[in-house]
């Protein structure tokens, strides 16, 4: 019990810190010109973070979110195994709603050290037949 109660503020910190780093990307791809068309979509256990048009894609987009880049940018922490439940995902995404345009995808990494917000997009970040 008092182990649970230890972890719960630091959960919703962390909890936080993503719906912050959610916030902060989007604003950073309208910036961009892209139309956000969905967040935190699911499928089954897989979820895609943000969903994204830009031109003629549809832009799969992992937000990663950290309070420090100290160990890395956020971005680089995102194995092969998560590349496999995005596409899975972003699979899905494109049957449910009848989608025919060409997939991107991309990562945001947002870093928020303080009162410091740091975001990079990085466009094309891994595709489809890569992912090991």
């Amino acid at each position: 019990m008092y182990r649970s109660a230890e972890i719960g503020p630091i959960m919703a910190q962390h909890n936080e810190l993503g719906k912050a780093g959610e916030d902060a990307a989007v604003a950073l791809l309208m910036s961009k010109g892209m139309r956000i068309e969905a967040r935190n979509w699911r499928s089954g256990r897989n979820e895609l973070d943000i969903v994204a048009r830009d031109g003629a894609f549809i832009v799969f987009v992992e937000v990663k979110s950290r309070s420090t880049s100290h160990f890395g940018k956020p971005d680089e922490f995102i194995s092969p195994a998560q590349q496999r439940r995005l596409i899975a995902a972003a699979n899905a995404y494109m049957e449910e709603y009848g989608i025919v345009l060409e997939a991107r995808f991309d990562t945001v990494s947002v870093v928020m050290d303080g009162t410091d917000v740091r975001t990079f997009h990085i466009r094309e970040a891994f595709h489809p037949g890569l992912a090991r």
